[in-house]
């Protein structure tokens, strides 16, 4: 029986959402997450001191930053395909490049130009895809998307101790190979048009102006803080548990695989929830819940304690992206305008990130290795941007003429 139009229709849907999922697996799962498990091997093998290491670990979320900035002009000077694809490349071949211990110079340049690509994919990739997406269709897209980060995670914590016993330079290369082969799968399934989406170019500079909604503003201040409180986990959790806790890589191993099995299952959940709840209630909710969860190192370290962390900041690494998204819809009505908005939004999000692995991993060099004070810093922005939410005081209902519409 042949496929009717359709079908193939969604084949192909469904074929460049796998294409999606690649890129945020290569360029944030793995690119970024799979560093944080190999921290304490760096360190053991004596590539890196811990400082080192740690600003390492800086350096990609820096680059994510200039990523992030960078995308929309990356994909007017070229198609977004094209684009797409070198990132991935780029990604991939950072991961065989620091495969030998060279200099730091060459392993921070490499780390950054593979955070470049992990934040030009999380701009671009979605974007290239759900507007080609059925309504109907786009909540269980969008979350298989954004699965590709928690995918990313869980695989390099389980990967990681595995890979380390025929080395620190295998476990680098083999990650290149994976990399590589979801680079291969990818390849094809990208749309053919994806610059059919609404561009992030004039039209939509002048259709929003966000210093005219207060609101608006405090929620790209909100999503910073929120990146604030999640470094600690992304970067520090696997060494506080190896070295910190001097419980060994195998251990730090099974909390980051925890993490990422949160990771997983982060955006179709809070997605759910803020189907039922609303966005905002959901995402206030969220701010006390990882305050709770990001402190919990710090007051305990029994493994109850630990996993719950662990899969609790997980979750929302991926889950809060959702809340936001939908948030920043509730706020900014129109369709054009919100392709500005939300890359507002991406950049603060970056900016908070790359500003708190700079200062933690300074405070980290500077206290001798003071874990307590980085997840309790943590949790403390997390509830700043809770009582920044609730300082803006009730608002009207959403937008029922633009909901209509969606």
């Amino acid at each position: 029986m042949l496929p009717t139009a359709a079908g193939e229709k969604s084949i192909v849907i469904w074929r460049a959402a796998l294409s999606a999922l690649c890129a945020g697996l290569i360029g944030i799962g793995l690119a970024r997450f799979a560093y944080s498990p190999l921290i304490p091997a760096l360190i053991a093998e004596r590539w890196f001191s811990p400082a080192q290491a740690a600003y390492l670990g800086a350096a990609n979320l820096a680059g994510y930053l200039v990523g992030a900035l960078i995308a929309g002009r990356m994909s007017r000077a070229a198609s977004a395909v094209t684009v797409l694809r070198a990132m991935m490349l780029l990604a991939t071949a950072s991961f065989f490049a620091c495969a030998y211990p060279l200099p730091f110079t060459w392993f921070f340049a490499w780390r950054f130009a593979a955070g470049i690509a992990g934040g030009v994919l999380m701009v671009l990739a979605a974007l290239a895809v759900l507007p080609h997406v059925p309504a109907g269709l786009r909540g269980r897209a969008g979350g298989a998307i954004f699965t590709g980060v928690g995918l990313g995670v869980a695989a390099s914590g389980t990967l990681v101790p595995l890979l380390m016993r025929f080395g620190l330079s295998e476990t680098w290369i083999s990650f290149g190979l994976i990399s590589l082969a979801l680079t291969i799968v990818a390849w094809t399934g990208w749309p053919r048009d994806p610059s059919a989406h609404p561009a992030t170019g004039q039209v939509a500079a002048t259709a929003f102006k966000p210093r005219a909604n207060r609101t608006f503003l405090a929620l790209c201040a909100e999503y910073a803080l929120n990146a604030v409180g999640l470094v600690p986990h992304m970067v520090f959790l696997v060494d506080f548990v190896a070295r910190g806790l001097g419980r060994g890589l195998d251990t730090g191993g099974f909390y980051w695989t925890i993490f990422g099995i949160g990771a997983v299952a982060g955006p179709l959940l809070a997605g759910a929830i803020a189907d039922r709840v609303g966005f905002r209630r959901t995402l206030q909710a969220s701010f006390l819940v990882q305050a709770a969860a990001v402190a919990a190192p710090a007051i305990s370290d029994g493994p109850i304690a630990l996993v719950i962390s662990s899969a609790v900041v997980g979750l929302f690494v991926p889950g809060v992206v959702p809340l936001v998204l939908g948030r920043m819809h509730e706020l900014v009505h129109e369709a054009r305008a919100r392709q500005k908005a939300w890359s507002w939004c991406t950049t603060a999000f970056a900016v908070g990130q790359a500003a708190a692995a700079y200062g933690f991993s300074y405070l980290f060099a500077q206290t001798g290795g003071a874990y307590a004070l980085l997840f309790a810093l943590g949790a403390a922005a997390l509830l700043i941007a809770f009582v920044l939410d609730l300082a803006q005081g009730a608002e009207p209902p959403p937008h029922r003429e633009e909901k209509a519409r969606s």
